[in-house]
């Protein structure tokens, strides 16, 4: 809350109802952006057939972003299982500005969505690379 940035009321009611997979937010993820330097809204949605790819892509290459994603994957010993993961994307080529704004505001998005227990920061796309950056750091909560 440093940056005085608030988040949105729909952006709370949103997660809670996408962790239930209910009604209208059966969703494999949300992308979130600051409006106005002021206020965290929702920016875009995944239907719940996009994949982790899908959401990369959907991420801006020269600006920040945060991201909430089901990420579905298998565990070491084989067992199918999910968990909800938060993005900080904060890419070097951002201006300066975004990137002050977005990590200063982090926490005001965090604290809204409860119970999401694994949070990645990536300022690159090698550190969005699934098999190779994602997976292991999730891996280690399943």
């Amino acid at each position: 809350m440093a940056t005085g940035v608030i988040v949105g009321d729909d952006v709370s009611f949103a997660f809670n109802e996408f962790k239930l997979q209910r009604g209208d937010f059966k969703l494999r993820y949300f992308i979130y952006s600051i409006e106005n330097k002021k206020t965290i809204v929702i920016e875009k949605q995944g239907e719940r057939s996009k994949t982790y790819d899908d959401f990369v892509a959907d991420l801006p290459e020269n600006d920040c972003r945060y991201g909430l994603i089901d990420l579905e994957f298998e565990t070491d010993d084989g067992r199918p299982t999910s968990k909800i993961v938060f993005i900080s994307w904060n890419p070097d080529t951002a201006s300066v500005r975004p990137k002050m704004l977005y990590s200063g505001s982090k926490e005001a998005i965090k604290s809204v969505l409860t119970g999401v227990g694994i949070h990645i920061n990536a300022t690159d796309y090698s550190e969005l690379d699934l098999e190779a950056s994602i997976l292991p750091v999730v891996k280690k909560f399943a």
